[in-house]
């Protein structure tokens, strides 16, 4: 029963979330940025498949919006938000109905995700672009340590538990709500939150569930915010997005797996050096982001 109400839940989002981004791309149709529908589509479509498969999406995306300059660095945080809750909606009505979480578990650390990304998107869509430079870059590099840990098992941990309780439960909750907040700002939910599950002894498959669950619930209304302040890239969420959602359903129902190892390796690189490009333009001149 909590499940289906939780499913519900994120189709109502969704509706909900669909409807007002439609409504915002209508009344801004005649003065939509210089973007590539094909290059945003591209990265879309790229950047969910792989998001599916346990890559992640905000890091190599910030990397490929870069390289492709398809937007500007001060807006990436909200198109890269707007962009991906579709895709990310679609993973959490997926995976949350074929893998069992212990139904407590599951909603505080949606809803505390949620909470943080609320606040954490009134912050983020008012910062300047050097502060947004030197938070992405920041984060670009937290994320590459998240995985890198994953890929050394730096990370001890890890066993069979669907839920938690007690203390560890308080804990999971406090730091989902930080990772809500921080996910505004361009660091992914995905690699610290699957690292937090692990070190808590939980299941590696509950890992899903709770990471696109928490990243469904806190990005319609991070979202949201991001739209009604116009602080996104219109053209390039939407090129992004619809592509996004279609490789969503391809990854999740015909692919399933994929040999990642190398593949992983060059998205540390990638990730790393946008790291250091983003962190040289926020501390140096504006030439350096070029």
């Amino acid at each position: 029963m909590m499940v289906k109400i939780i499913w519900i839940s994120l189709v109502l989002l969704a509706i909900w979330f669909i409807t007002m981004l439609a409504r915002d791309y209508i009344k801004h149709k005649h003065n939509l940025e210089k973007v590539s529908w094909l290059k945003t589509a591209l990265i879309g479509f790229v950047v969910n498949f792989f998001d599916v498969l346990g890559i992640g999406a905000f890091a190599p995306q910030t990397a490929l919006l870069k390289f492709t300059k398809q937007t500007e660095d001060r807006i990436i945080p909200g198109t890269l938000n707007v962009a991906n809750t579709v895709p990310v909606l679609l993973q959490a009505i997926i995976f949350i109905t074929i893998v069992e979480v212990e139904p407590l578990t599951l909603i505080l650390m949606l809803l505390s995700a949620a909470a943080g990304a609320i606040l954490g998107a009134d912050i983020v869509s008012k910062m300047s672009e050097k502060k947004i430079r030197l938070t992405m870059g920041l984060a670009l590099a937290v994320t590459a340590m998240f995985m890198l840990a994953g890929k050394f098992e730096w990370i001890p941990g890890g066993g069979d538990a669907i839920g938690l309780t007690g203390g560890k439960l308080v804990f999971a909750v406090a730091i989902n709500f930080i990772l809500g907040a921080l996910m505004t700002a361009g660091i992914g939910l995905y690699a610290p939150c699957m690292a937090l599950i692990f070190a808590l002894g939980m299941s590696p498959k509950v890992a899903f569930p709770i990471m696109m669950g928490s990243c469904a619930f806190l990005m319609p209304p991070a979202s949201a915010k991001f739209i009604k302040r116009g602080a996104y890239n219109r053209k390039a969420a939407i090129g992004m997005a619809i592509p996004g959602a279609i490789a969503v359903l391809i990854a999740a129902f015909i692919v399933k797996s994929l040999p990642m190892d190398a593949l992983r390796w060059v998205v540390i690189v990638v990730v790393l050096y946008t790291s250091f490009v983003m962190l040289r333009a926020g501390l140096g001149s504006p030439k350096a982001a070029e």
